[in-house]
């Protein structure tokens, strides 16, 4: 662990490492693989955990800074974790919500996007998953994006028109932290994606949110999904309809 000092870029942090008690602080490189705002996370002095590579040979850092704290929890600062999470959790069958699907593959290309993941099974129609990280919370409602995203607004566009098609359509959040209630799009930040999820659990896109337990040691999925919250609309309900 170390505390964070400064972010030259969107993917470099500073951050000053404990040495032994007769020994100066010194300080390292990590690489950030989230390129967010990380804002309320990522200030000096605040408590971070790293972690070193085995082989860095091709990086210009060896460490990568994997988890913040927020005051009363940890947050995975990883948003690679919350597909692998996902993909984990549909191979074993864990999730009530994908009940039926048998077949798990990644990167499914559809229109002008990659997609997280192509569902299929016998008794359900094959269908489309997107996942989205989320780290920052406010109260006890988390909000996504932190930053705006041109890229996300097109994902729900993309599965809006699969759902049009005929296919399954799931966009997924997945909450780093174990902090939140609920969660909603985060209008005053990017209103472009909260218009496209209107419009996409409007059309039939299931909105889906799950929370993880985070700790130094492990990130878990918790297996029930967790309320969203669209503007314009009643709660989600736990099946992510409307």
């Amino acid at each position: 662990m170390g505390r964070f000092i400064s972010r030259p870029n969107r993917f470099l942090a500073i951050v000053e490492l404990p040495r032994s008690e007769s020994a100066a602080p010194v300080r390292a490189e990590a690489h950030i693989k989230d390129s967010g705002r990380l804002r309320e996370l990522l200030f000096p002095g605040n408590l971070v955990a790293l972690k070193r590579l085995e082989d860095s040979s091709r990086r210009r850092t060896s460490w990568d800074l994997v988890l913040a704290w927020s005051g009363s929890a940890w947050v995975s600062l990883d948003p690679s974790a919350s597909s692998h999470l996902i993909q984990a959790a549909l191979q074993r069958g864990t999730l009530p919500e994908f009940s039926g699907y048998t077949t798990v593959r990644r990167e499914a290309k559809y229109g002008e996007s990659r997609l997280d993941f192509f569902l299929d099974g016998e008794q359900v129609a094959p269908a489309f998953v997107e996942v989205k990280s989320v780290t920052l919370v406010r109260g006890d409602l988390a909000l996504f994006p932190d930053a705006p995203t041109l890229r996300g607004s097109r994902h729900l566009q993309e599965l809006q028109r699969a759902r049009q098609e005929g296919y399954g359509a799931f966009v997924v959040f997945v909450v780093q932290r174990e902090d939140a209630l609920a969660v909603a799009p985060n209008a005053e930040t990017d209103g472009q994606f909260t218009r496209a999820m209107v419009a996409a659990a409007r059309a039939g896109v299931r909105v889906l949110a799950y929370r993880c337990r985070v700790g130094l040691r492990e990130i878990a999925l918790e297996s029930s999904s967790i309320p969203v919250i669209v503007p314009g609309e009643d709660s989600l309900d736990r099946t992510g309809q409307v």
